[in-house]
């Protein structure tokens, strides 16, 4: 048997992932898509691969090429296949027959199509596209001449910019119909504001479309479900404006919508609850009312390309379902009905990162990973609770490799709040020997740090670092009161919570040189990277990520940063007293740890100058220090962002700490 090695960064190279499984309607097959990432053209590759559930065997691939192909879609009779793919250079919708052959293109649409969704007679297919009010589904032949002139941007708005989009090109998301049988298309829900599309009603004769109606866009966060009939276009509205709501899915006799959502009471540190509305009585019922979970996947993580989890998934009865929960580290599958019914149909200390039902046979495929495995498709005997492996994409690289098996810790911070956290030894520990140890620090902060793999600790652990990481108050997981727990503490409780992790861990682990400690973070855990060396010397080195340093100009040049302050500083700028206290910035003068600064150009979401300011405040007090910017690069660099550069941000963490630990 060959030797293991350890990790390395580029091995990113080697690892795949699977993702959105999808049971074809007769429940003998299934589809997925594996994505990987390209060495030589530095980008990624996803095509369709598919199982056949009844005979067993290897997946077989079904899409081929170097381009991204996705969303893939069953037609009600599980003849043919709906999905998204770019080869023609935008985004389009494909079908492709079951029994093999080519897909056949069948949008062509000016600014690509996403999103498909079969109507009931699978006749039809309804998408989402991005258009500006009045612009054509179709490009005009006067159009499609190629115009690089440089334009000024004007801003009216507050939301004129987003991470994940730029700056606003005046598009909405409206949703199309595609009739497969001439090809001809028509716009179905189109305004000046965004329709998404969520679902066909079982009578084919309406579509269920998320979108708020606010005239004032920059001061409204809601969003409400709508019935809009497609022959008349009349729009019915299903719930009371009063949150946001998605996820909508009807039940197969269309008596009910399930859908996901809150009324923000405690704004985005809401937890998002299961709903399930009567449509002929306009009946509401909170499934999830008594159980103080976050239904849905709040996991932190940095591997999954594509992953989807959808809300929720109905029974043949029309009165079962299954959602999914995030809880104490671990997504769960829940089942549920009407009557009142909600247990665990897979519960273990794992991430559940998408899942597919056939309601005929009660069998469930879901993606499954943990600490030390990236990720597989599992099938499971609902009534059995038996589990098989489908795929094994990861199986023959794994073989090859020494990864660290975290051990979970549950202790008391200062204040006596319950806490939770994961330590990892070095991939290569020995027992008697003192090894540096490196704190992680997820971002949201209203995320959860969960039982699922995560390469940059990997990595670290790799090159002879312990690894701790914990959910401080303010993460899912644990609560609503945990996870609105921070909201205008910011640098208080949450801080004493990641400094009481470190004490434990001294305390009860003696593999610690409490001598070298790193600590690291991204997004809100830069932030906290950036309060701890203000506030302590303890650490030898650290990192901050795309972070947060000065809540002041953060509330003007971020994409979320006037009502993001609002809601989590709770101060805006006619406090500015109160957001400086909260600025790590403002604590600069007692930063001694030497800093490495990591922030994207294009991140919009935590912009560039929050690492500009700091790193020059630190500079010119002669700080140890060094900024690294990575261009064209927004604020998912680590989990999405072109390979080359993901890799390079990962061995500038690795070679810092090495420097300094």
């Amino acid at each position: 048997m060959a030797e293991k090695r350890f990790l390395k960064a580029e091995d990113l190279f080697e690892l795949k992932s699977v993702t959105d499984p999808q049971f074809s309607p007769d429940g003998k097959k299934c589809v997925f898509v594996q994505t990987e990432m390209l060495e030589k053209k530095n980008d990624y590759a996803s095509n369709l691969y598919i199982l056949d559930i009844e005979n067993g065997g290897e997946p077989v691939q079904w899409t081929f090429g170097e381009h991204r192909a996705h969303s893939p879609r069953w037609s009600p009779d599980g003849t043919k296949l709906a999905f998204v793919s770019n080869r023609s250079g935008k985004s389009q919708i494909y079908v492709l027959n079951a029994n093999g052959g080519e897909a056949k293109q069948v949008t062509s649409f000016k600014n690509g199509a996403s999103g498909p969704v079969w109507s009931p007679d699978g006749g039809r297919i309804a998408c989402s596209v991005s258009l500006k009010p009045d612009e054509d589904l179709l490009e005009k032949e006067e159009e499609k001449k190629d115009d690089k002139k440089l334009e000024p941007f004007a801003a009216e708005e507050m939301k004129y910019k987003s991470d994940a989009a730029g700056f606003w090109d005046g598009k909405y998301k409206q949703t199309a119909v595609v009739n497969l049988a001439d090809g001809g298309s028509e716009l179905i829900a189109k305004g000046e504001m965004d329709f998404h599309l969520q679902c066909w009603s079982p009578d084919g004769k309406s579509i269920v479309v998320s979108a708020d109606d606010t005239t004032e866009r920059d001061f409204s966060f809601k969003s409400d479900l709508w019935l809009l009939e497609v022959e008349t276009g009349k729009k019915t509205k299903i719930t009371n404006g009063k949150g946001y709501f998605g996820n909508a899915s009807c039940s197969p006799d269309g008596r009910y919508l399930g859908y996901t959502g809150h009324e923000r009471e405690y704004e985005n540190a809401t937890l998002t609850q299961l709903w399930v509305q009567e449509l002929e009585t306009g009946n509401v019922q909170c499934i999830t009312e008594n159980m103080d979970i976050l239904v849905g996947d709040a996991v932190a993580a940095d591997f999954q390309q594509g992953a989807y989890s959808p809300g929720l998934i109905w029974g043949e009865d029309s009165e079962s379902f299954y959602f999914l929960a995030s809880d104490e580290g671990n997504t769960v599958l829940y089942f549920g009905n009407l009557g009142g019914e909600i247990y665990p149909a897979l519960l273990d200390q794992q991430h559940v990162y998408g899942y597919t039902l056939d309601p005929k046979n009660q069998r469930i495929i879901a993606a499954i990973s943990n600490p030390v495995f990236p990720g597989e498709l599992f099938q499971l005997e609902v009534p059995t609770g038996e589990m098989k492996q489908l795929t094994s994409v990861n199986e023959k690289f794994l073989e090859g490799v020494t990864l660290s098996k975290p051990e979970p810790i549950l202790f008391a911070a200062t204040d006596g709040t319950p806490l939770h956290g994961w330590i990892m030894k070095p991939a290569g520990y020995e027992a008697g020997k003192k090894y540096p140890l490196i704190l992680e620090i997820h971002g949201g902060p209203h995320a959860m740090y969960a039982n699922s793999y995560f390469n940059e600790f990997q990595i670290l652990a790799a090159e002879g670092y312990g690894v701790l990481y914990i959910n401080p108050r303010g993460s899912h997981g644990y609560g609503q009161q945990f996870v609105n727990a921070v909201r205008g503490d910011y640098g208080g409780g949450d801080y004493q919570d990641v400094m009481d992790a470190v004490d434990y861990a001294l305390e009860h682990y003696d593999f610690i040189d409490s001598e070298r400690l790193g600590v690291t973070g991204g997004s809100y855990g830069g932030f906290m990277t950036n309060w701890i060396v203000g506030h302590t010397d303890r650490f030898k080195a650290a990192v901050t990520q795309r972070s947060i340093s000065n809540w002041i100009s953060f509330y003007g040049v971020s994409d979320i940063g006037y009502y993001f302050t609002e809601w989590q500083i709770q101060a805006d700028l006619n406090d500015l007293e109160t957001l400086w206290k909260h600025s790590p910035l403002a604590y600069a003068n007692q930063i001694n740890t030497p800093l490495l600064i990591l922030h994207s150009e294009k991140d919009y979401r935590c912009p560039i100058e929050q690492a500009e300011q700091l790193f020059i405040a630190l500079k010119r007090q002669g700080k140890e220090t060094k900024f690294i910017r990575f261009p064209e690069s927004n604020h998912e660099l680590s989990r999405s962002g072109k390979p080359n550069l993901r890799l390079s941000r990962l061995q500038s963490i690795v070679d810092w700490f090495n420097k300094y630990l």
